[in-house]
């Protein structure tokens, strides 16, 4: 415990001299277990950040990682990045951050995250003072709050209902950088943190050094999909940042990548939709009067970042179970059966509700997506119509259980490939399939429950941090 303590000294020390005029964040990867070349990797060390930070996770990939409480990116390919990390760093003796751990970052997330760096801290004779941070929040927390009117819809969302809630399997809040900045100042090694802010693990060293929040959460917005802000833009590459008092500078750390105003400033609208004001919690980003210019031949300096404050609110988020899902791929290239296509697929509906007349439109669905014509974007696509001459299918069925979505899946499918329709000429068949068997059993599936703000008073008191010392039982 003592050395634990002394450790923690010497960390505290170390970033009390980080510098009073400069930062520099290595930030490795997009997400952890995206990969990254040891070379730009090495390169980086050789800056001296005095961070290096990674995002886990996002919501990209949809509700069933958080709902079945399973990582959306494969361990090996975790470890991997994580163990040249954490080695990386004790060779300069400074902390990694990760936020939303495991991908969806909610208990077992965060759990299964900690048990592969507990692994590489014993096998590579790691000593890691560790903050692993929660992001879970209890229903009967959220339904307080929702009781309370403290909960509001994102926009265009739908208002949310105590209903929703109780059916939610995992319900995670997005941490921001509050619980990290104390993490760091207890002289955290590692900082495992749940569900997170993704530019709040670039930003939170910074914080604790008194830097401006406008400009740190900007350059985390930046850092968090590491080189894809590049040209060639990849998030499998390192990217360093150097945050100043009045500005940050970006720049890749392959020769192969440069970073350039227009590359630097499309990154800043990533999945935004307003260009000069982008939220998160506690505030939000007023970049009206930012500006990018060429930073030496591969980097980009940026100034004019500010926070507004406001009304403190969390990001929620949780899945519940929707039901299972059944498969079918399959292809066609009759131009009459594409020609009539909209015509088979309603027949195809009424065959199936004539033929399980017990079952409500509630007890399942089926899906049609037409690859080649509007696959991709559904009814939102703006020309649904066959430019080439064959189409994909994929016939999908989702019910209360494996076994109904199997039975409607298959049904759907005999029945598409034998229908008849006007102009047909050949009864052998409609459908191509790729594989035999030609249904796929897809497992459970979920759905966005709760996608809300929750407005709080304390935004550290949601996610107390737990300190252990890794590897766990090490005398």
């Amino acid at each position: 415990m003592l050395a634990a303590r002394a450790r923690a000294g010497t960390r505290r020390a170390e970033a009390g001299h980080v510098t009073t005029e400069e930062i520099r964040i290595l930030a490795a990867t997009a997400i952890l277990g995206y990969g990254f070349p040891d070379a730009s990797f090495e390169a980086g060390l050789a800056r001296r950040p005095h961070v290096i930070a990674a995002d886990a996770g996002s919501t990209d990939p949809g509700p069933y990682y958080l709902g079945a409480g399973e990582s959306f990116t494969d361990r090996t390919a975790v470890r991997r990045d994580l163990e040249r990390m954490l080695t990386g760093a004790r060779r300069l003796g400074v902390p990694v951050v990760v936020g939303s751990a495991g991908g969806a970052g909610a208990a077992p997330h965060l759990e299964w995250l900690r048990g592969v760096a507990d692994e590489i801290a014993a096998e590579q004779g790691l000593r890691l003072r560790t903050a692993v941070i929660p992001a879970d929040v209890p229903r009967p927390e959220v339904l307080d709050a929702l009781r309370a009117g403290r909960i509001s819809a994102v926009p265009h969302g739908p208002e949310l209902t105590e209903a929703d809630v109780r059916a939610t399997t995992h319900l995670v809040a997005q941490l921001g950088v509050e619980p990290l900045v104390e993490a760091l100042r207890g002289g955290a090694d590692l900082v495992l943190a749940g569900r997170t802010y993704d530019p709040a693990v670039f930003a939170a060293l910074p914080l604790l050094h008194g830097f401006d929040e406008g400009l740190a959460l900007h350059l985390g917005k930046i850092l968090e999909c590491a080189a894809i802000a590049a040209v060639p833009g990849s998030g499998s590459d390192c990217m360093l940042g150097t945050l100043r008092r009045d500005h940050f500078v970006v720049e890749p750390l392959s020769p192969q990548r440069r970073c350039t105003p227009t590359s630097v400033a499309a990154h800043t609208l990533y999945e935004k939709s307003d260009p000069y004001h982008l939220p998160g919690p506690g505030g939000h980003l007023d970049l009206t009067d930012c500006a990018f210019t060429p930073e030496g031949e591969r980097g980009v300096r940026v100034t004019g970042s500010r926070h507004v404050p406001a009304p403190y609110t969390l990001k929620l988020e949780g899945a519940r179970l929707r039901g299972h899902r059944t498969v079918s791929l399959a292809g066609a290239r009759d131009p009459v059966f594409i020609r009539e296509l909209d015509t088979i697929v309603a027949g195809v509906r009424e065959r199936v509700a004539d033929n399980f007349p017990d079952l409500s439109p509630d007890d399942y669905e089926l899906l049609v997506r037409v690859y080649g014509r509007d696959g991709c974007m559904g009814s939102l696509e703006p020309r649904p119509v066959v430019a080439g001459h064959e189409v994909g299918l994929v016939i999908e069925a989702v019910a209360r259980t494996q076994a109904l979505a199997d039975t409607l899946c298959a049904f759907a499918r005999s029945t598409m490939l034998h229908f008849g329709y006007p102009g047909r000429l050949s009864t052998a068949g409609n459908l191509a399939f790729p594989y035999s068997p030609s249904d796929f059993h897809a497992g459970a599936v979920y759905e966005w429950s709760v996608y809300h703000l929750m407005r709080v008073d304390d935004p550290s008191a949601a996610f107390p941090i737990h300190w252990t010392e890794l590897p766990e039982g090490a005398s």
